[in-house]
């Protein structure tokens, strides 16, 4: 019984070590985040402007941007359309 409740305690120490560096890595990373993004915040990305192929006609070209737009939440753009 002694060496049961050796490991048992052993196990609890172990666990709680565990959880509290867990705990110290996540309070760290969100501090860290916070910090660059005060010091180096995002820059707005200027989106250049749309060429249309002569291939492609706008009703395609709009439902393409559409899709893409929606798809990659705002962060996508459609450049130039090619037929392979």
């Amino acid at each position: 019984m002694e060496n049961i409740g050796l490991g048992l305690m052993l196990m609890v120490i172990g666990m709680c070590t565990v959880f509290i560096i867990l705990l110290i890595v996540i309070w760290g990373s969100t501090l860290l985040i916070k910090l660059v993004n005060k010091i180096a915040p995002e820059e707005a990305p200027k989106k250049p402007v749309a060429v249309a192929s002569s291939s492609a006609n706008a009703a395609a070209m709009d439902a393409i941007k559409a899709a893409v737009d929606i798809l990659t939440a705002g962060k996508g753009q459609v450049i130039k359309i090619e037929k392979l």
